[in-house]
């Protein structure tokens, strides 16, 4: 059992962050904001994958405008992601967004955040203070390099601004492409706030490699109780981002939902092992499953009920056959063209 750092409890949009609240995934639209349709359509389609709060680009104006039409055709929080136009985060505040993303090192001096601050809290929305590597304060950056040191100098230096305005709904991130960077920054700043966290690795790459450095930086940290939403960042489909930041957190307990256990495959299989991995996973997606469920998906009796004992349910292959098996109990042999179907159809028995 993980023991979670403590932290502060905010609200966005309805759901709570940090505290005892559950881990949320988070994602982002890569629509141009100012294209209604295609951003609400891209926010269902993450929700339905799972995603728990969605952020969008807010370029210009028009996009801010957008604001209230795309909440009102969607249900899941959505944040507004601000650069360099500070005014951008005053509009998004007066049409209603759930929350703000601002990164101090580009939104243009204390003044200009002071202004953010006292709209966002009026309407009584969080900020999260956004700090990334690649767009430290220049002074900071002459001073440490780019470094942990920097990047939570920079965040400390915002926190305490808000603080000192009495703001308090702050959610931090500390983000760079290096993964051993962004661990020692949120180790860091865990010993200096009790604020609640968002992790990433920020440009992390394409799904394969963006995956692999995601799940282990976020594991990471997730392991060692710090984090309260994550997002992670790939060169591919918003959903795809929705589905590995699930599987992170399934992998670690910390969110409930199917698992697929399967072998690797080897000179024992005699059935087709990888494809029927794939099209179980797709069939299990489609079932929108709550529940933890363990399935496994084992090549030979060698790895069959017994190493997957632990498993709900599951097959074993044998000769163009599988036993299917749950909790360990043998139930039937199915012939291999009928092993998903059959599979799925003992599943649907438990929902």
């Amino acid at each position: 059992m993980i023991k979670r750092r403590k932290t502060r409890e905010l609200e966005i949009g309805g759901l709570k962050i940090g505290g005892n609240s559950p881990i949320s995934v988070q994602s982002m639209t890569n629509t141009d904001t100012r294209d209604s349709e295609a951003t609400i359509k891209q926010i269902k389609q993450l929700e339905d994958a799972g995603c728990d709060i969605v952020r969008i680009a807010i370029p210009d104006i028009n996009s801010a405008n957008n604001i209230p039409e795309i909440k009102r055709l969607t249900t899941i929080p959505i944040i507004a992601d601000i650069h360099f136009d500070y005014r951008l985060a005053l509009q998004s505040v007066k049409n209603g967004i759930d929350a703000l993303r601002i990164n101090p090192g580009n939104i243009g001096g204390h003044e200009r955040v002071k202004k953010v601050v006292s709209a966002a809290k009026e309407a009584k929305i969080p900020i999260r203070i956004g700090v990334n590597s690649g767009s430290l304060e220049k002074d900071l950056e002459q001073e440490y390099g780019i470094s942990a040191k920097a990047i939570t100098e920079s965040a400390l230096r915002q926190i305490k601004l808000f603080e000192k305005l009495g703001f308090y709904d702050i959610k931090i991130s500390l983000k760079s492409s290096s993964v051993p960077l962004t661990i020692e920054s949120y180790r860091k700043m865990a010993s200096l706030v009790d604020y609640p966290f968002h992790l990433g690795i920020t440009e992390a790459g394409t799904k394969f490699s963006g995956t692999i450095k995601s799940a282990i930086g976020i594991g990471t940290l997730l392991s060692e109780g710090i984090g309260d939403t994550i997002r992670v960042s790939l060169t591919d489909n918003p959903v795809e981002e929705v589905k590995v930041g699930i599987e992170i957190l399934k992998s670690l307990g910390l969110r409930k939902g199917p698992t697929i256990i399967s072998c690797p495959t080897c000179g024992r299989t005699e059935i087709d092992v990888i494809g029927i991995a794939k099209k179980v996973e797709s069939e299990i997606n489609k079932l929108k499953i709550k529940q933890n469920l363990t399935i496994a998906i084992m090549g030979c009796v060698v790895n069959g009920p017994g190493e997957a004992e632990e498993a709900d349910i599951g097959i074993a292959g044998g000769k163009n056959q599988s036993l299917l098996f749950r909790k360990g109990k043998r139930l039937k042999t199915i012939q291999e063209k009928n092993i998903v179907e059959e599979l799925i159809k003992e599943i649907k028995k438990d929902f």
